[in-house]
């Protein structure tokens, strides 16, 4: 499987015990590692209020680790549209590539963002799922609702701090045709004014739209002809949707001839599957914090997880996202991994791995690497 490539998609997570900037060395550290191991880029999200999690300025963490890098690409896995500008956007990432040309990944999410006011376009064919499975086994939950997410009084006030007040939203599709415009040097208004942006102009960047089901971010991308990244570990129940979606909306452009997917997974690599189970015990408890709407607590050791009482609302809060995850020794892990792509079509992988202790996570992706190398 080493012809396809693996990368790494980093919240900068926050042990228990730990500082915020514990977690950001940590980060800059395994992106040096990624990079020796053969890890094609590295990604960081973009999450607010959450005291487990310090990624919440993917431009500011690129910036740094942009800098103890050389070669490796760095990107954001995606910066979020629903509050920033076209031209912030461009203009953050064309500083940064204006000192480090060539590297970035310029991935666009659209949370909190005005919507597009039409339904999406259903894609052509859908990859069936049979009792829970996709075709070649791979397991494909129920979807989960994330409705109660969207009025919690929380994710509205991250909504109200993160906007200027009385300000609106662009809608998703006409903000990225912005931010392509604005990079290609052909933006213009309404009324036909030109804007150039400096440093930005020109950057080479790829630009990728992420998505977690086959909606208004699948079409967008596929009728862009841009890069397309399915998240299955946000949402495994729509992965199939989103790049069934994708593809029948793809149009070839002047970036693709044809759609490029990247997929991510939930992993946790060790030298057995033991201790695996056992490195990746906090997750469960770690999930329930972020779909509860309470923000991502500090990851815990296996044995404040342990301590735990779980209810039933609890269970069915995560019960997807613990048996998509794929935990245990290398040759496990890759085989899981290797169906993913198969039931994918993916063209790359991006693992997100979270553990207590860093060099355990440092570890996991180690591991990972020398299997997926060596097939």
């Amino acid at each position: 499987m080493s012809d396809i490539p693996l990368g790494v998609l980093d919240l900068v997570p926050v042990s228990s015990g730990s500082t915020a900037g514990d977690a950001l060395r940590n980060s800059v550290d395994l992106a040096r590692r990624a990079e020796s191991l053969g890890y094609a880029r590295y990604w960081f999200a973009e999450h607010h209020l959450n005291p487990g999690v310090a990624g919440t300025s993917p431009a500011v963490v690129i910036a740094l680790t942009a800098a103890a890098t050389s070669t490796i690409r760095l990107g954001a896995g995606a910066v979020q549209l629903g509050h920033r500008t076209a031209l912030s956007t461009v203009e953050e990432f064309g500083l940064i590539d204006a000192l480090h040309p060539g590297r970035l990944d310029l991935g666009l999410g659209r949370s909190g963002g005005r919507p597009s006011g039409r339904p999406a376009a259903s894609p052509a064919t859908v990859t069936p799922v049979v009792d829970g499975r996709a075709p070649n086994g791979l397991r494909i939950p129920p979807r989960f609702s994330f409705e109660h997410l969207l009025g919690s009084p929380r994710v509205a006030l991250q909504r109200t701090l993160l906007q200027q007040p009385g300000a609106e939203s662009q809608e998703y599709g006409e903000q990225v045709d912005d931010i392509l415009a604005l990079l290609a040097g052909t933006y213009r208004s309404a009324e036909g004014v030109e804007a150039h942006v400096v440093p930005g102009e020109g950057a080479d960047l790829e630009v990728w739209i992420l998505g977690s089901s086959g909606g208004r971010s699948a079409e967008v991308a596929g009728r862009g002809g841009l890069r397309f990244a399915a998240n299955y570990h946000v949402s495994p129940g729509t992965v199939l949707e989103a790049v069934d979606g994708y593809r029948a909306a793809f149009q070839p452009s002047d970036v693709l001839e044809k759609p490029y997917v990247s997929v991510s997974a939930d992993v946790v690599v060790a030298e057995d599957d033991e201790k695996a189970r056992e490195l990746a015990t906090g997750y469960g408890p770690w999930v329930r914090s972020i779909r509860t709407a309470e923000g991502a607590i500090p990851f815990p050791t296996p044995d404040e997880a342990r301590a735990h009482v779980w209810s039933e609302a609890d269970r069915a809060l995560v019960q997807d996202r613990l048996d998509t995850r794929f935990v245990g020794s290398p040759r496990r892990v890759a085989d899981h991994l290797a169906q993913l792509q198969e039931a994918t079509g993916a063209d790359e992988l991006l693992i997100t791995t979270i553990t207590h202790g860093h060099e355990d996570r440092v570890r996991s992706y180690e591991l990972l690497a020398e299997e997926w190398h060596r097939r």
